[in-house]
């Protein structure tokens, strides 16, 4: 049987309930603190940028949060989105291996981020917001965010990383027909982009400017908040829709996932994918593997410091607990944009300290050529940030080889790379190039972490 098998559930299948792992843990996750007075949050610290709704899930300690009719009626457009068994690259591996994705790329926007932002807009709207500010780096986020905003009666803009906003029009092409307006960040419009610009003119962009740049914009006018595509609680908690529904169809093929893999950029697809898996293992239920796949060009989990760190470059955000390159590191420009963020969602960071997950970081020309033999394969091609996730089943598959072991392996294929076609034509000509970061420039923004007291 080479065949690859699909695993469908009905809309009555679409889970009820966001799963928050926090209620779970054998020890509560760091808080964030203010960066003025180094105390925990409250909740009027975050009123500027976002509705209470989102406030309250962000603090929340409940292990499971209740899913508003109006956002399971917008989720029945896509979900449940489908599990495959893999069968062709089994076949192909020559892997014993049982390998399992759950594909996000069947939504409007073709990822995983509007399970979120469908929420986040749900959530402003009720609010009484008109106007919602965002970053993105590959567009994928800003791409859903625009599909929301216009389901929702919602103005959305956009700052997207410069050098994405070049690598990918077509992205900006897709957030401009669903109403948004986008911007290449550093712009002149924000006092943070000037800045960045006046020392450097032809700064490629960073996460971490964009961010800087939309929480500016966001705190002007009273009817707009902030909207953040990965990182917080909130956003980890929206993407749990994907590990339950995964759960249920893993039943219905019989199988439990002994390894399950998912690409780390801020973490909300890893975290969608995984977090229902680990709360069940953490209440007693069956054990796996947990690994996160990041950029070796950015590679927060691997190499950054677990400490206190601004979410942006000109430390307009609260300080979190995660683990960071500095907010001051600018990755270089690979062609997984989503990818590029200095930081780890401060939940993931709190994981990885309690060693419940592994890491594991890979250039892009290897990503790349794991995601075209997955095309050749499968028949869909990924988005860049997905390439990670496919090369680290690859390796799983091609150890249980080496080993003799048939395990189950189940990876998040987080999105279609439609829009990133220039990537994979650069690879097939030999010009994609593997583009590390500058070890200076790293021990620099590291040097530069604010000091808070242990």
């Amino acid at each position: 049987m080479s065949e690859s098998i699909k695993y469908v559930l009905g809309e009555e299948s679409i889970p009820k309930y966001w799963y928050n792992l926090v209620a779970d843990l054998p020890l509560a996750p760091p808080p964030a603190l203010h960066p003025g007075t180094l105390q925990p949050l409250g909740p009027d610290d975050l009123a500027p940028l976002f509705p209470m709704a989102l406030i309250q899930q962000e603090v929340s300690t409940e292990r499971e949060i209740e899913i508003p009719g109006p956002v399971r009626e917008v989720y029945r457009q896509w979900r449940p989105t489908p599990l495959y068994r893999a069968r062709r690259l089994e076949k192909a591996l020559d892997t014993p291996a049982r390998i399992y994705y759950k594909y996000e790329g069947v939504s409007p926007a073709g990822s995983h981020k509007p399970n979120t932002a469908v929420a986040q807009a749900f959530y402003n709207r009720e609010a009484g917001i008109r106007r919602l500010v965002t970053e993105t780096g590959a567009g994928q986020w800003g791409s859903s965010l625009a599909f929301a905003g216009a389901l929702f009666g919602l103005e959305v803009e956009v700052y997207m990383v410069r050098v994405s906003y070049d690598q990918k029009p077509y992205r900006r092409a897709l957030m401009e027909t669903y109403g948004a307006r986008c911007v290449a960040s550093p712009s002149n419009e924000t006092q943070s982009g000037r800045a960045i610009l006046a020392q450097r003119p032809d700064h490629p962009g960073s996460l971490g400017i964009a961010i800087s740049e939309a929480v500016e914009m966001a705190a002007q006018r009273a009817d707009t908040n902030y909207s953040l595509g990965s990182v917080l609680n909130h956003v980890l908690l929206h993407q749990t829709v994907i590990g339950q529904e995964a759960m249920a169809q893993m039943e219905m093929a019989d199988d439990y996932p002994d390894v399950i893999v998912g690409c780390t950029g801020g973490g909300s697809n890893f975290a969608g994918l995984a977090f229902p898996f680990l709360g069940a293992q953490l209440r007693g239920g069956k054990k796996a593997r947990f690994v996160a796949i990041e950029p070796e060009a950015c590679p927060s989990l691997t190499r950054g410091k677990y400490a206190y760190d601004f979410g942006d470059t000109a430390h307009l955000t609260p300080l979190t607990k995660m683990h960071t390159l500095g907010s001051t590191f600018t990755p270089p420009g690979f062609h997984a944009g989503g990818l590029r963020y200095h930081g780890m969602a401060p939940l993931i960071s709190h994981i990885r300290e309690l060693e419940l997950i592994e890491a594991r970081a890979y250039h892009q020309v290897a990503c790349f050529e794991a995601g075209v033999q997955f095309a050749r394969a499968e028949g869909i091609i990924p988005a860049p940030e997905a390439n990670h996730a496919v090369k680290g089943a690859i390796d799983e598959a091609l150890r249980c080889k080496r080993e003799g072991v048939s395990q189950s392996i189940l990876f998040n294929l987080c999105g279609h790379g439609h829009f990133d076609m220039q990537a994979y034509s650069q690879f097939h000509s030999g010009k994609l190039t593997d583009q590390s970061y500058e070890e200076s420039e790293l021990a620099m923004a590291l040097a530069g972490l604010p000091s808070v007291p242990a």
